[in-house]
C-alpha cells in the first residue's frame, strides 16, 4: 500500500523531472567519481557561488568547500566523505546546475538563496575515491573518527563545523544493494536516518527537526518510488560523525543512495538524491515549526534481504556427494590498472527462499563453477 504523508511544501515533481532531463550535470557518470573529475566543473561554477580550498587530503589532493546563499538558515552538506560513495556527489554538482539556472522552479531556488546561506564539500576523501575504499589514505573511516579526529580529513570538517555553525547537516553516503524495505521484496532505493544522540534514542527536539525535514522528502520520492524508502538503523554510534554532531546540536540527516534495479552506475539513484536534497534544503528554507516528525516512524525500516544474483536450484559437491542447492553472490569492486572492475563474490549457500535476488537465475539442477 502507498502511504503518502502531509508534509504541505512538497515540490511538482512533474517540473522537476522537466528540469532534470535537460539540466543535470552530464559530465559525471560512474560509481568512481575523482577530484579530476570534478576540478573542472569547480572551475566554471557560476558566479553565484563562492569557492575555496579549506586544506589538503593525506596524498596532498584539494578539499573543496562551494558555498552559495545569504539566509540566516545554516546548511552544510558533504559527501565522499567514504571515497567509494559517489552518488551524492553526482547529486550535488547537478544541484549546482540547479542554483545556476533553476528555469520554471526559480521559485524554489530564490527562496532556498534568500533564506538559507549553504557550504558544500563535494569530496571530503579524495584518497579513498582513487583505491575506491570507504578509508582515507591512512586507512581510517572518517565517519567512525569524529572524536578521536585522527584524520585530516575528519579535522577539516570539524573545523568548517565549527566555524560555519549550521543548523543542519546533511551527510551523503552509499550503501550496498543488499538492503530492502522490510517485510517487502522492493529494494531500499533510498534510506534516511535521523542519527541518535546518545544510546537511548531519546527523541529529543533536534531529532524532531531532522525527522521532519526527512519526511517531507519521503512525501516527495514515494510519488517517485513508492514503498522503496527505508529508514537507516538509529542504534547510537558514539564515534560516528551524525550522531556526534546532533549531539552537538547540529540536525544532521543521513542520506543512503541504494540500488534502483538495473542501475549499477547509480545514475537513476543520483536523480532521486538530487531530488531529496533539494526537497530537504527547500523544507528548511520554508518550515519554522517541523510538526511532522511523528511520519518519520511510518518509514519501513531497511531489511538486508537481497543478493546481486541468486543462483537457484544448483548443483554442487559437497562431502563427495551432489547436492542441489541455492548461492547467494555479492558484487564486489576492485582498482586494475587504473579501472574500476565489478566482479562476483559467493556469499552464501543454502535455504534462500527468504531472499531476493536483483538477478535470478534457475540452473535447474546443473552446476556452476
Amino acid at each position: 500500500m502507498i502511504v503518502y504523508f502531509c508534509s504541505m511544501k512538497v515540490i511538482e515533481l512533474d517540473q522537476l523531472e522537466a528540469w532534470y532531463l535537460e539540466n543535470f550535470q552530464s559530465k559525471l557518470v560512474g560509481r568512481r567519481i575523482l577530484f579530476d573529475d570534478i576540478s573542472p566543473l569547480i572551475d566554471n561554477l557560476d558566479k553565484i557561488f563562492q569557492r575555496d580550498i579549506v586544506g589538503f587530503s593525506v596524498n596532498q589532493i584539494p578539499i573543496y568547500k562551494i558555498s552559495i546563499g545569504n539566509g540566516s538558515k545554516r546548511i552544510m552538506i558533504w559527501s565522499q566523505m567514504h571515497g567509494n560513495e559517489s552518488t551524492g556527489t553526482k547529486a550535488l554538482f547537478d544541484l549546482f546546475n540547479f542554483f545556476s539556472n533553476p528555469k520554471e522552479l526559480s521559485h524554489f531556488a530564490d527562496t532556498i538563496l534568500e533564506n538559507c546561506s549553504l557550504i558544500f564539500i563535494p569530496i571530503l576523501n579524495p584518497d579513498g575515491s582513487i583505491n575506491f575504499t570507504r578509508e582515507n589514505a591512512e586507512t581510517i573511516d572518517l565517519n567512525r573518527d569524529a572524536v578521536d579526529l585522527k584524520a585530516i580529513e575528519s579535522r577539516i570538517l570539524r573545523t568548517i563545523l565549527d566555524e560555519f555553525q549550521p543548523q543542519f547537516c546533511f551527510n551523503l553516503h552509499d550503501q550496498r544493494s543488499i538492503f530492502n524495505v522490510e517485510n517487502t521484496h522492493n529494494p531500499a532505493i533510498l534510506s534516511f536516518l535521523a542519527p541518535s544522540e546518545e544510546k537511548t534514542r531519546k527523541v529529543t527536539q533536534g531529532r524532531k527537526e531532522t525527522m521532519s525535514v526527512i519526511v517531507s522528502m519521503n512525501d516527495l520520492l514515494q510519488q517517485e518510488i513508492p514503498n522503496c524508502i527505508g529508514r537507516y538503523t538509529d542504534e547510537f554510534y558514539p564515534t560516528a560523525t551524525g550522531d556526534n554532531f546532533q549531539k552537538l546540536g547540529h540536525n544532521t540527516i543521513l542520506i543512503e543512495a541504494g540500488h534502483f534495479p538495473n542501475d549499477y552506475q547509480r545514475e537513476i539513484t543520483r536523480k532521486l538524491n538530487f531530488y531529496a536534497l533539494l526537497q530537504g534544503i527547500y523544507t528548511i528554507s520554508v518550515e519554522n515549526q517541523y510538526r511532522n516528525w511523528k511520519h518519520y516512524f511510518n518509514i519501513p525500516n531497511n531489511d538486508k534481504k537481497f543478493f546481486d544474483i541468486i543462483y537457484r536450484n544448483t548443483k554442487i559437491i559437497e562431502n563427495g556427494k551432489d547436492q542441489i542447492t541455492n548461492i547467494g553472490i555479492v558484487f564486489k569492486y576492485k582498482i586494475e590498472n587504473d579501472k574500476l572492475i565489478q566482479y562476483e563474490e559467493y556469499e552464501k549457500k543454502g535455504d534462500l527462499t527468504s531472499y531476493f535476488g536483483h538477478i535470478e537465475i534457475d540452473l535447474n539442477n546443473k552446476s556452476i563453477s
